[in-house]
């Protein structure tokens, strides 16, 4: 089967050589792409992505996602438009509009508010899209109808976290999205997008390949606030994590695809060698 696309996030940066090893390995298990993510304690995206592209041949890299407001549009499209030679063209832009206020308080930066990030995350997208003769694909990724609006009408792939601010919580603390609210927020996409061809991003929070995987999410919710309300047993339905068996796990893929559309899915780096297997399945 070659209608699906997968993708792993890589956080943990140790050394070149362990780097460009563990590049090599997300690319002998059959993943399409490597991501990084842009939070303030992990690899910076640019210098990792140009090491990853170096170390393979055949994956695409790219920001699971860049948080926009951390940067200047111009200089941006400076950043995108030489790691893009210097990947070869391998390369994939993420954006999304930043939710982390702790990162923005490091940093020195402030924290504006939902409006005026996305209003930055639009400029960025015009800017890039006017600045680069060739523009890389772009994902957009977010939960807001703010965020996804602009991905519906700019991006090539849209990006969906199925999480969302738990309420009554500090912030930085998220919610699973239930599979309704999901599909609600894949179908408020779809409609802006129109005929507009976009494909979809599904991040998945947990993996666990088992065939009783329950004790092992049941270990996993004990970092969870119980006022949220999960049970393992939810979770193992819940779209954003994928428990079960590996056969289990490629028929809950292949009906994602069928209710969502998902087509791309991402696993966080611990999962590197776990969802391999399901990998292996859904093409063989």
């Amino acid at each position: 089967m070659t209608d699906f696309r997968f993708g792993v996030s890589l956080r943990f940066l140790t050394g070149r050589d362990d780097w460009a090893a563990k590049c090599r390995r997300a690319e002998e298990l059959g993943y399409d792409t490597i991501t990084i993510p842009d939070h303030l304690g992990m690899p910076a995206p640019f210098p990792a992505l140009v090491a990853a592209a170096a170390a393979t041949e055949r994956v695409r890299v790219g920001h699971l996602v860049l948080n926009a407001p951390f940067y200047n549009p111009v200089l941006l499209a400076r950043e995108v438009e030489s790691t893009a030679l210097l990947t070869g063209g391998r390369l994939d832009v993420g954006l999304g509009s930043g939710h982390m206020k702790s990162e923005f308080d490091d940093a020195g930066l402030r924290f504006a508010p939902p409006a005026e990030r996305i209003e930055h995350l639009a400029r960025t997208v015009d800017v890039l899209r006017t600045r680069l003769d060739d523009v890389p694909p772009l994902l957009i990724a977010g939960n807001s109808d703010g965020v996804l609006r602009l991905a519906a009408e700019h991006a090539d792939i849209v990006g969906f976290a199925g999480l969302k601010h738990a309420k009554g919580f500090p912030p930085g603390t998220f919610d699973i999205a239930s599979a309704a609210e999901l599909e609600e927020r894949v179908g408020f996409v779809r409609a802006r997008a129109g005929a507009r061809p976009v494909e979809a991003n599904m991040l998945i929070q947990k993996v666990v390949v088992a065939d009783d995987p329950v004790p092992a999410l049941t270990e996993w919710l004990a970092g969870v606030p119980s006022a949220l309300g999960w049970s393992a047993a939810q979770l193992v339905d819940a779209p954003q994590v994928l428990a079960g068996s590996a056969a289990d796990i490629a028929a809950k893929i292949r009906a994602m695809r069928e209710r969502y559309g998902f087509t791309y899915f991402t696993v966080f780096e611990m999962f590197l060698e776990e969802f391999a297997p399901v990998i292996a399945l859904l093409r063989s």
